[in-house]
């Protein structure tokens, strides 16, 4: 969670007291961020983690593909274009990926850690800034992240309506997010259901 203090409290009362669809103008959401900037009210901070509901989705989409049995796994291509890039473990690409590459589990787990805490969950912590976000919120934009990019989920829409408050708009925006080369992709689409509903759900 974000750091509770007086800027959320006073969040929280504004939007209490707002006029329907006033409180998730981005405008006004800046203009109080700066007239409490202005009163000295601390900023929330936040330093949330990845949580173990959002490890296990990433992980079940992504799948652990090409499982050799013997504790390695081997690359495969992309399920969308048939080829680059070269994917491993949960998901993983890069340079470093080709066709032939074998790694260990441990390996697998090595690089979807790293590419969680180096990538995907700095770029959701720098998105949201100090917007309340519950962890379940938090877990569903790291899945995201994750699969889109993160230049991609740091200028999306969904992100934007988060910022600005409005829950629910974010929520229906997981399933724009449903194509690959293209074209819709059932697996997405019911990943992006899913995402969608750890998003609305109770932390």
């Amino acid at each position: 969670m974000s750091e509770a203090g007086p800027r959320q409290a006073a969040f929280d009362a504004v939007r209490a007291i707002s006029r329907p669809g006033l409180f998730n103008d981005p405008g006004n959401i800046l203009a109080l961020d700066n007239l409490l900037d202005a009163f000295g009210a601390p900023r929330m901070t936040t330093t949330q983690q990845l949580g173990p509901d959002g490890e296990a989705l990433i992980k079940k989409w992504e799948g652990y593909k090409k499982d050799l049995g013997d504790g390695r796994v081997q690359a495969y291509p992309d399920p969308a274009t048939g080829g680059a890039p070269w994917t491993i473990g949960w998901g993983s690409t890069g340079p470093d990926i080709k066709k032939g590459t074998i790694w260990t589990k441990a390996q697998a787990q090595q690089r979807f850690t790293a590419h969680i805490e180096e990538e995907a969950a700095p770029a959701v912590r720098k998105g949201i800034g100090s917007t309340p976000t519950t962890q379940r919120q938090f877990d569903a934009m790291v899945s995201l992240a994750y699969n889109i990019g993160v230049t991609a989920f740091l200028q999306s829409t969904l992100l934007k309506k988060h910022v600005a408050g409005d829950y629910a708009a974010a929520a229906a925006q997981f399933g724009v997010w449903n194509k690959a080369a293209g074209k819709v992709m059932q697996g997405l689409v019911n990943r992006r259901a899913e995402e969608a509903a750890l998003y609305r759900s109770k932390a």
